[in-house]
Protein backbone atom coordinates (compact mmCIF):
# COMPACT_ATOMS: atom_id res chain seq x y z
CA UNK A 1 0.00 0.00 0.00
CA UNK A 2 1.08 3.47 -0.88
CA UNK A 3 0.18 6.23 1.62
CA UNK A 4 -1.20 9.68 0.18
CA UNK A 5 0.75 13.43 1.61
CA UNK A 6 0.35 13.82 5.06
CA UNK A 7 -0.51 9.76 5.82
CA UNK A 8 2.35 7.97 7.35
CA UNK A 9 3.61 4.81 5.12
CA UNK A 10 3.78 2.38 7.42
CA UNK A 11 -0.17 2.88 8.74
CA UNK A 12 -0.99 -0.51 7.67
CA UNK A 13 1.19 -2.45 10.19
CA UNK A 14 2.06 -6.07 9.41
CA UNK A 15 1.35 -5.88 5.65
CA UNK A 16 4.56 -5.87 3.21
CA UNK A 17 4.81 -3.16 1.02
CA UNK A 18 3.99 -3.00 -2.32
CA UNK A 19 5.87 -1.87 -5.07
CA UNK A 20 3.04 -1.01 -7.75
CA UNK A 21 0.51 1.36 -5.51
CA UNK A 22 -2.89 -0.34 -5.47
CA UNK A 23 -4.03 1.82 -3.41
CA UNK A 24 -4.61 5.36 -2.16
CA UNK A 25 -4.92 5.09 1.87
CA UNK A 26 -7.11 8.13 3.37
CA UNK A 27 -7.32 8.95 7.27
CA UNK A 28 -11.05 9.97 8.31
CA UNK A 29 -10.35 12.57 10.37
CA UNK A 30 -12.60 12.72 13.86
CA UNK A 31 -12.63 16.02 15.88
CA UNK A 32 -11.51 13.74 19.11
CA UNK A 33 -8.73 12.43 16.72
CA UNK A 34 -9.53 8.75 18.13
CA UNK A 35 -12.75 6.20 17.24
CA UNK A 36 -15.52 4.71 18.75
CA UNK A 37 -16.20 0.77 17.89
CA UNK A 38 -19.01 -1.25 18.75
CA UNK A 39 -20.32 -4.57 17.71
CA UNK A 40 -23.33 -6.01 16.81
CA UNK A 41 -24.72 -9.81 16.02
CA UNK A 42 -27.84 -11.80 14.82
CA UNK A 43 -29.58 -13.08 17.56
CA UNK A 44 -31.58 -16.25 17.88
CA UNK A 45 -34.52 -16.51 19.74
CA UNK A 46 -37.66 -18.66 20.00
CA UNK A 47 -40.56 -17.67 17.94
CA UNK A 48 -43.63 -19.37 16.28
CA UNK A 49 -45.72 -17.98 13.04
CA UNK A 50 -48.68 -17.86 14.76
CA UNK A 51 -50.21 -16.48 17.93
CA UNK A 52 -50.51 -18.95 21.02
CA UNK A 53 -49.13 -20.36 24.02
CA UNK A 54 -46.48 -18.29 24.76
CA UNK A 55 -45.33 -16.80 22.00
CA UNK A 56 -47.66 -13.23 22.25
CA UNK A 57 -45.69 -10.86 20.96
CA UNK A 58 -45.29 -9.92 17.48
CA UNK A 59 -42.60 -8.45 15.08
CA UNK A 60 -44.16 -6.37 12.62
CA UNK A 61 -43.94 -6.22 8.56
CA UNK A 62 -43.39 -3.03 7.13
CA UNK A 63 -46.92 -1.73 6.83
CA UNK A 64 -48.33 -0.12 3.68
CA UNK A 65 -49.26 3.04 5.12
CA UNK A 66 -45.43 4.68 5.91
CA UNK A 67 -44.56 6.70 2.79
CA UNK A 68 -40.83 7.88 2.83
CA UNK A 69 -39.54 11.06 1.48
CA UNK A 70 -36.30 11.62 0.43
CA UNK A 71 -35.72 15.34 1.21
CA UNK A 72 -32.94 15.44 -1.07
CA UNK A 73 -35.52 15.35 -4.07
CA UNK A 74 -36.51 18.73 -2.34
CA UNK A 75 -33.30 20.68 -1.70
CA UNK A 76 -29.90 19.11 -2.59
CA UNK A 77 -28.54 20.71 1.03
CA UNK A 78 -30.94 17.63 2.22
CA UNK A 79 -29.21 14.84 0.22
CA UNK A 80 -29.43 11.56 2.07
CA UNK A 81 -31.70 12.88 4.65
CA UNK A 82 -35.28 11.38 4.49
CA UNK A 83 -38.27 11.18 6.81
CA UNK A 84 -40.93 8.52 7.54
CA UNK A 85 -44.60 9.16 8.26
CA UNK A 86 -47.73 8.36 7.08
CA UNK A 87 -50.91 10.78 5.15
CA UNK A 88 -53.67 12.01 7.56
CA UNK A 89 -56.18 14.47 5.75
CA UNK A 90 -53.82 15.23 3.66
CA UNK A 91 -51.31 16.46 5.75
CA UNK A 92 -47.73 14.24 6.13
CA UNK A 93 -47.27 13.04 9.77
CA UNK A 94 -45.20 11.43 12.35
CA UNK A 95 -45.45 7.81 12.42
CA UNK A 96 -46.77 5.84 15.30
CA UNK A 97 -44.14 5.81 18.18
CA UNK A 98 -42.98 2.88 20.11
CA UNK A 99 -45.22 3.23 22.98
CA UNK A 100 -48.69 3.78 20.20
CA UNK A 101 -47.15 0.07 18.68
CA UNK A 102 -46.48 -1.39 21.95
CA UNK A 103 -50.30 -0.50 22.93
CA UNK A 104 -51.61 -2.19 20.06
CA UNK A 105 -51.91 0.39 16.81
CA UNK A 106 -50.76 -2.04 14.38
CA UNK A 107 -53.01 -4.57 15.68
CA UNK A 108 -55.45 -6.21 13.20
CA UNK A 109 -53.46 -5.38 10.32
CA UNK A 110 -52.15 -9.03 9.24
CA UNK A 111 -49.05 -7.84 9.99
CA UNK A 112 -47.65 -9.94 12.34
CA UNK A 113 -44.26 -11.59 11.13
CA UNK A 114 -43.97 -13.94 13.57
CA UNK A 115 -44.49 -14.41 16.97
CA UNK A 116 -42.06 -14.41 19.99
CA UNK A 117 -42.36 -14.91 23.82
CA UNK A 118 -40.86 -12.31 25.40
CA UNK A 119 -40.99 -8.62 23.90
CA UNK A 120 -37.53 -7.82 25.32
CA UNK A 121 -36.37 -10.51 22.40
CA UNK A 122 -38.52 -8.15 19.67
CA UNK A 123 -36.57 -5.00 21.00
CA UNK A 124 -32.63 -6.63 20.54
CA UNK A 125 -33.31 -8.22 17.21
CA UNK A 126 -34.30 -4.51 16.47
CA UNK A 127 -31.32 -3.14 17.73
CA UNK A 128 -28.98 -5.77 15.59
CA UNK A 129 -31.60 -5.22 12.79
CA UNK A 130 -31.20 -9.15 12.33
CA UNK A 131 -32.44 -12.16 13.95
CA UNK A 132 -32.76 -16.16 13.31
CA UNK A 133 -36.04 -17.65 14.78
CA UNK A 134 -36.07 -21.19 16.26
CA UNK A 135 -39.62 -22.18 14.94
CA UNK A 136 -41.74 -23.89 17.59
CA UNK A 137 -42.98 -26.41 14.65
CA UNK A 138 -39.63 -27.05 13.44
CA UNK A 139 -36.85 -25.38 11.19
CA UNK A 140 -35.49 -21.49 10.75
CA UNK A 141 -36.81 -18.37 10.32
CA UNK A 142 -34.40 -15.31 9.39
CA UNK A 143 -35.72 -11.81 9.33
CA UNK A 144 -34.06 -8.84 8.32
CA UNK A 145 -34.33 -5.07 8.25
CA UNK A 146 -37.65 -3.55 6.01
CA UNK A 147 -37.89 0.16 7.17
CA UNK A 148 -38.37 2.02 10.29
CA UNK A 149 -40.88 4.14 11.60
CA UNK A 150 -39.06 7.55 10.86
CA UNK A 151 -38.60 8.52 15.02
CA UNK A 152 -34.72 9.53 16.16
CA UNK A 153 -32.88 6.44 17.74
CA UNK A 154 -32.57 6.70 21.43
CA UNK A 155 -30.22 4.46 23.07
CA UNK A 156 -31.83 3.42 26.68
CA UNK A 157 -28.25 2.53 27.74
CA UNK A 158 -27.59 6.05 29.08
CA UNK A 159 -30.51 6.46 30.59
CA UNK A 160 -29.76 3.21 32.75
CA UNK A 161 -26.60 5.09 33.24
CA UNK A 162 -28.09 8.62 34.27
CA UNK A 163 -31.04 6.92 36.98
CA UNK A 164 -28.03 4.77 38.26
CA UNK A 165 -29.27 1.61 37.06
CA UNK A 166 -26.19 0.40 35.74
CA UNK A 167 -22.48 1.78 35.94
CA UNK A 168 -21.18 3.37 33.34
CA UNK A 169 -18.24 1.48 33.51
CA UNK A 170 -19.95 -2.54 33.16
CA UNK A 171 -22.39 -0.67 30.57
CA UNK A 172 -23.13 -3.59 27.77
CA UNK A 173 -25.93 -4.99 25.89
CA UNK A 174 -25.68 -7.76 28.60
CA UNK A 175 -26.03 -5.62 31.18
CA UNK A 176 -29.58 -3.77 29.17
CA UNK A 177 -31.00 -6.96 28.81
CA UNK A 178 -30.40 -8.40 32.38
CA UNK A 179 -31.94 -5.24 34.14
CA UNK A 180 -35.03 -5.09 31.78
CA UNK A 181 -35.42 -9.24 32.37
CA UNK A 182 -34.84 -8.41 36.19
CA UNK A 183 -37.59 -5.30 36.04
CA UNK A 184 -40.28 -6.72 33.69
CA UNK A 185 -43.33 -3.94 35.85
CA UNK A 186 -40.72 -1.29 34.08
CA UNK A 187 -39.33 -2.72 31.08
CA UNK A 188 -41.67 -2.13 28.56
CA UNK A 189 -41.53 1.80 29.58
CA UNK A 190 -38.03 1.91 29.65
CA UNK A 191 -38.17 0.57 25.96
CA UNK A 192 -40.70 3.06 25.09
CA UNK A 193 -37.79 5.64 25.90
CA UNK A 194 -36.79 4.72 22.35
CA UNK A 195 -39.78 6.15 19.76
CA UNK A 196 -37.86 4.18 17.27
CA UNK A 197 -39.29 0.90 16.17
CA UNK A 198 -37.50 -1.24 13.44
CA UNK A 199 -39.88 -3.63 10.88
CA UNK A 200 -39.02 -6.70 9.74
CA UNK A 201 -39.40 -9.27 6.59
CA UNK A 202 -38.27 -12.85 6.35
CA UNK A 203 -34.92 -13.40 4.57
CA UNK A 204 -34.49 -16.35 2.52
CA UNK A 205 -30.80 -17.82 2.19
CA UNK A 206 -27.24 -16.03 2.98
CA UNK A 207 -27.60 -13.79 5.23
CA UNK A 208 -27.80 -11.20 7.28
CA UNK A 209 -28.48 -9.11 4.73
CA UNK A 210 -26.43 -5.30 5.08
CA UNK A 211 -27.30 -2.11 3.90
CA UNK A 212 -24.80 -2.58 1.04
CA UNK A 213 -27.20 -5.36 -0.08
CA UNK A 214 -24.47 -7.73 0.54
CA UNK A 215 -24.56 -10.80 3.34
CA UNK A 216 -22.46 -9.90 6.48
CA UNK A 217 -19.40 -11.69 7.38
CA UNK A 218 -18.40 -12.52 10.76
CA UNK A 219 -15.85 -10.30 11.97
CA UNK A 220 -14.87 -8.69 8.44
CA UNK A 221 -18.28 -6.14 7.66
CA UNK A 222 -18.67 -3.36 9.74
CA UNK A 223 -21.56 -0.60 9.67
CA UNK A 224 -20.59 3.19 9.01
CA UNK A 225 -22.12 6.00 8.51
CA UNK A 226 -22.38 6.46 4.90
CA UNK A 227 -21.94 10.85 4.98
CA UNK A 228 -17.88 9.80 5.91
CA UNK A 229 -17.38 6.13 4.57
CA UNK A 230 -19.17 4.97 1.20
CA UNK A 231 -21.40 1.58 1.53
CA UNK A 232 -19.31 -1.12 0.03
CA UNK A 233 -15.74 0.07 0.43
CA UNK A 234 -12.91 -1.06 1.93
CA UNK A 235 -11.59 -0.08 5.66
CA UNK A 236 -8.40 -0.65 7.18
CA UNK A 237 -9.83 -1.09 10.97
CA UNK A 238 -7.04 -1.32 14.20
CA UNK A 239 -9.29 -1.16 17.24
CA UNK A 240 -9.06 -3.09 20.92
CA UNK A 241 -10.24 -6.33 20.89
CA UNK A 242 -13.52 -6.84 23.77
CA UNK A 243 -12.03 -9.68 25.11
CA UNK A 244 -8.88 -8.91 27.43
CA UNK A 245 -5.43 -11.01 26.59
CA UNK A 246 -7.26 -10.85 22.92
CA UNK A 247 -4.82 -8.69 20.11
CA UNK A 248 -6.04 -6.16 18.36
CA UNK A 249 -8.21 -5.86 15.55
CA UNK A 250 -6.10 -5.30 12.54
CA UNK A 251 -7.69 -5.99 9.65
CA UNK A 252 -9.33 -4.63 6.54
CA UNK A 253 -12.91 -5.00 6.52
CA UNK A 254 -15.53 -3.93 4.34
CA UNK A 255 -18.74 -1.17 5.25
CA UNK A 256 -21.73 -3.14 4.44
CA UNK A 257 -23.33 -1.91 6.47
CA UNK A 258 -25.43 1.34 8.89
CA UNK A 259 -26.83 1.82 11.81
CA UNK A 260 -29.23 4.30 13.81
CA UNK A 261 -26.81 4.65 16.29
CA UNK A 262 -23.48 4.65 14.15
CA UNK A 263 -23.16 8.51 13.05
CA UNK A 264 -19.94 10.58 12.48
CA UNK A 265 -16.35 10.23 11.33
CA UNK A 266 -14.65 7.20 13.08
CA UNK A 267 -17.80 5.53 14.46
CA UNK A 268 -18.29 1.66 13.70
CA UNK A 269 -20.46 -1.11 14.40
CA UNK A 270 -18.17 -4.77 13.68
CA UNK A 271 -20.64 -7.61 12.75
CA UNK A 272 -19.45 -10.30 14.99
CA UNK A 273 -21.77 -13.04 13.77
CA UNK A 274 -25.22 -15.42 14.75
CA UNK A 275 -25.53 -16.51 17.89
CA UNK A 276 -24.37 -16.79 21.76
CA UNK A 277 -20.71 -16.51 21.77
CA UNK A 278 -21.39 -13.90 18.98
CA UNK A 279 -23.45 -11.73 20.88
CA UNK A 280 -20.49 -12.14 24.18
CA UNK A 281 -17.99 -10.44 21.70
CA UNK A 282 -20.65 -7.86 20.05
CA UNK A 283 -22.15 -7.06 23.71
CA UNK A 284 -18.80 -6.42 25.22
CA UNK A 285 -17.31 -4.38 22.64
CA UNK A 286 -16.96 -0.88 23.18
CA UNK A 287 -13.16 -0.17 21.88
CA UNK A 288 -11.16 3.02 21.41
CA UNK A 289 -9.89 3.20 17.54
CA UNK A 290 -9.07 4.40 14.36
CA UNK A 291 -10.02 3.25 10.72
CA UNK A 292 -8.40 4.10 7.27
CA UNK A 293 -10.14 4.32 4.02
CA UNK A 294 -9.07 1.94 1.04
CA UNK A 295 -9.45 3.53 -2.23
CA UNK A 296 -8.76 1.64 -5.28
CA UNK A 297 -6.70 3.76 -7.98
Amino acid sequence: FQAEDGIRDDLVTGVQTCALPIFKVYEVNSPANSGLFTGYFEPEFYGARKRGGRYQYPLYKRPKDIISVDLGMFDENLKGQWIHGRLEEKTLKPYHERSKIADGALTGRELELVWLSDPIDGFFIEIQGSGRIRLADGGWMRVGYDGKNGRPYRAIGRDLIAMGAIPSEKMSMSAIRNWLSANPSRSQAMMNRNPSYIFFKERKGAGPIGAAGTALTPGYSLAVDPTFVPLASIVYLDASHPSDGMPRLQRLVAAEDTGSAIKGPQRGDLFWGTGKAAGENAGHMVSKGRYYLLSPR
